[in-house]
């Protein structure tokens, strides 16, 4: 798409990601796919889908509550730490501290919500390594999970999580095509994501005929949003856009809307409309 990668030209000091799959066609396009970011919150989708494994194969039940704590392990030293609430998008589990809450809430809390402090009592639980181990049974390549959000000693020492956009696509596309668990878990899952509450990204750059199940990542240097969309009368396409170096967060998040508007008038061939002609 000579049109998507003359307008990523012009970032000369940052860098833009994107992979796309239509998964009717197989068609894909990739500028920088397999460059590794910092994923931010985007790895919770990989969280996800583990949870939802172990509950395919009777290790967890999704509506079976579970303590709410906030102390974990950090994977530097072995240390405890806590999640901050002032630093974490979502608030109201803290308020259960001490009781109890299931895993499909906690799941719905650290995808449409993106809650920190849910995604640690998640990974805590189903592990990492487990995750890992599904991912590289699915075939999702770029997309490795290390720890949970503010483990602050394991960030100095550069122990982090990494995503390429091609693994987050891969993500999306696995989901889609219900090659997760099983078509009713995926379809689960995806209505998680179409409940996603920050919509700066993809959303923005869709006309309003099209829907987007979508998790985004953010933080003070990256701005990352991947998902499936669902024109209408048509199947889905998997998306992923990561971000880093822009100066200002609303120039990232027009990016990845500009970027998503581009690929969408690609798919359905409306330029026209999508005002690119």
């Amino acid at each position: 798409m000579p049109e998507l990668k003359k307008y990523l030209s012009q970032f000369k000091n940052e860098t833009v990601a994107v992979a796309f799959r239509d998964l009717a066609t197989g068609k894909e396009l990739l500028v920088r796919a397999d460059e590794p970011f910092h994923p931010a919150s985007t790895f919770k989708v990989a969280v996800m889908m583990e949870v939802f494994h172990q509950a395919a194969h009777g290790i967890l039940s999704l509506d079976k509550p579970i303590p709410v704590v906030n102390a974990f392990t950090s994977i530097a030293d072995g240390a405890s730490f806590s999640v901050n609430p002032q630093d974490d998008a979502e608030k109201s589990l803290y308020k259960k501290i001490g009781g109890e809450e299931t895993l499909r809430e906690i799941v719905r809390l650290m995808i449409a919500h993106s809650s920190n402090l849910d995604t640690n009592i998640l990974i805590q639980k189903v592990t990492a390594a487990r995750i890992n181990a599904y991912l590289t049974t699915l075939g999702i390549e770029g997309v490795e999970v290390l720890r949970g959000p503010e483990d602050n000693k394991a960030f100095a020492l550069g122990m982090n999580n990494r995503a390429t956009a091609r693994g987050l696509m891969q993500l999306m596309a696995a989901l889609g095509e219900g090659r997760v668990v099983s078509s009713q878990y995926c379809d689960e899952m995806i209505d998680i994501l179409h409940k996603q509450e920050f919509n700066e990204g993809i959303p923005t750059g869709l006309p309003r005929d099209a829907r987007s199940a979508h998790k985004t990542g953010w933080n003070d240097q990256y701005y990352h949003d991947f998902g499936l969309v669902f024109p209408e009368g048509r199947g889905p396409y998997a998306l992923a856009v990561m971000t880093h170096g822009f100066d200002h967060e609303t120039d990232a998040h027009a990016c990845v809307a500009e970027v998503t508007r581009r690929v969408h008038a690609m798919v359905t061939g409306d330029s026209d409309r999508m005002g690119l002609l």
